[in-house]
């Protein structure tokens, strides 16, 4: 394993812009959402699985140290951004383990039902936001299923505790889908695993609509790559067939991340452009694609091509409302776009903000207000009224990273934005500032 590069050292707080232009081609690190399914997929699959353009960040140090723990070789070369899992077929080696998985929603929920279902004798913890963001219905679930998983702390929110008992395969289970999306992704990826699993089928159905559904279907494509392929009849029935098992596909690329791509997308049309990011395309199997199509309806320039989108200035940004259901996480960057807009701009279906690295929902009118805009607030909603005249300002992040890079692009507004702990960023995105100067002037 090649020795690590040091890591971004950052200040109590960095102070960004003025910007008046953005030009250029944007690197973006590979995605969040894809690289830590992909490691949990290629540490249960047959085989050695090579990942490329794996994100180097918190978050996927977490999972990274979690299969460590649980036994399974990880051969990593961060210099390159690439490791090779070796697949364990299945079955940790080491069935006792304390995990911690600090604020990391995407180790977190699917170690709890993978972990679940094998049985062992585990606890899972994370930072006190993670104790604070429920997983009640994911639990719930597992319970129907047969596993030994107990609440330590307050009900229905981690830490766990995970028994020996297991998950039995062949039932129709239910589970909601309104609260998050990775409660259903995390279920779906544990069930090849269920005892019994080759003899019988197991059906998971939705009791309430589903949220983020571009999170569920990545989900399902990425176990297809590794060789089982979830049947879904309708919209609200996930049926994993009968015999399903994981298998290497070799190697995987990465995809960039979407959602950081959204923060250069922006960039581009609030700064004149073109700013191009390269490593995803419109096929992508990542949802957030889609805030570049939001951005052309609010009068942005877009353009694709086969491995990039690009963003230019194009008509004045016309604001109104907007149904982010299909783009939660690149809806925050939206909330600061809204600043540049002719009219208010409000944002719906945003409820899963709620249960985020913070209240999304909260946290966003209050920073946003400091520069001057009006921001109405409801439970699934945020209605933004742009500033009459930007007010140079501090903002706080809440420990959440999106919080961090969305609020920097508040300084195309001709005003100094200061960015209080800045270093939050290491949750996805480490090189963010960097990568954000080396197209602004």
């Amino acid at each position: 394993m090649n020795a690590a590069p040091p890591r971004v050292a950052f200040p109590p707080s960095l102070s960004v812009g003025p910007f008046s232009r953005a030009r250029g081609n944007a690197a973006l690190p590979g995605s969040k959402s894809i690289s830590n399914r992909t490691l949990l997929l290629s540490a249960l699959a047959e085989g050695a699985t090579t990942l490329d353009n794996l994100l180097d960040a918190d978050d996927t140090d977490r999972m990274l140290d979690a299969l460590a723990l649980l036994g399974v070789r990880v051969d990593r070369d961060r210099s390159a951004n690439a490791c090779v899992v070796y697949g364990t077929a299945g079955r940790m080696p080491n069935r006792r383990a304390k995990l911690f998985l600090g604020n990391a929603g995407t180790a977190f929920r699917p170690l709890t039902a993978v972990l679940a279902i094998l049985g062992g004798d585990y606890e899972l913890s994370g930072v006190p936001r993670m104790h604070e963001r429920p997983i009640g219905d994911l639990v719930a679930a597992l319970i129907q299923l047969g596993c030994d998983i107990r609440f330590l702390g307050q009900h229905g929110f981690p830490p766990l505790a995970i028994g020996a008992a297991g998950g039995v395969a062949g039932k129709e289970i239910t589970i909601r889908g309104d609260v998050s999306s990775q409660f259903l992704s995390a279920l779906l990826m544990a069930l090849p695993l269920a005892r019994e699993a080759q003899a019988r089928p197991t059906t998971a159905s939705l009791t309430t609509p589903l949220i983020s559904q571009p999170y569920v279907a990545m989900t399902t494509r990425l176990m297809q790559r590794f060789g089982v392929a979830v049947e879904c009849p309708d919209t609200r029935t996930f049926r994993i067939p009968a015999a399903s098992r994981y298998t290497s596909p070799g190697t995987v690329k990465v995809e960039s991340d979407a959602s950081a791509a959204s923060y250069f997308l922006a960039a581009g049309v609030l700064g004149g452009g073109p700013v191009r990011v390269t490593g995803i395309a419109r096929d992508s199997m990542q949802g957030d694609v889609r805030f570049a199509d939001v951005l052309a309806t609010q009068g942005a320039d877009i353009r694709y091509g086969e491995d990039f989108v690009e963003a230019r200035a194009g008509t004045p940004l016309r604001g109104g409302t907007i149904d982010c259901t299909a783009i939660p996480d690149a809806a925050m960057t939206l909330a600061v776009t809204a600043l540049f807009a002719t009219a208010p701009t409000r944002l719906q279906n945003i409820g899963s903000w709620r249960v985020k690295e913070t209240d999304r929902i909260a946290a966003m009118a209050a920073e946003l207000v400091k520069f001057g805009a009006g921001a109405e607030t409801g439970a699934d909603w945020l209605e933004v009224s742009p500033p009459e005249r930007f007010v140079a300002t501090a903002v706080d992040t809440y420990d959440d990273h999106r919080m961090a890079m969305s609020l920097s692009l508040a300084a195309f507004g001709g005003v100094a934005v200061t960015i209080n702990d800045p270093g939050c960023v290491r949750k996805t995105f480490p090189a963010y500032f960097d990568a954000l100067a080396e197209i602004v002037t």
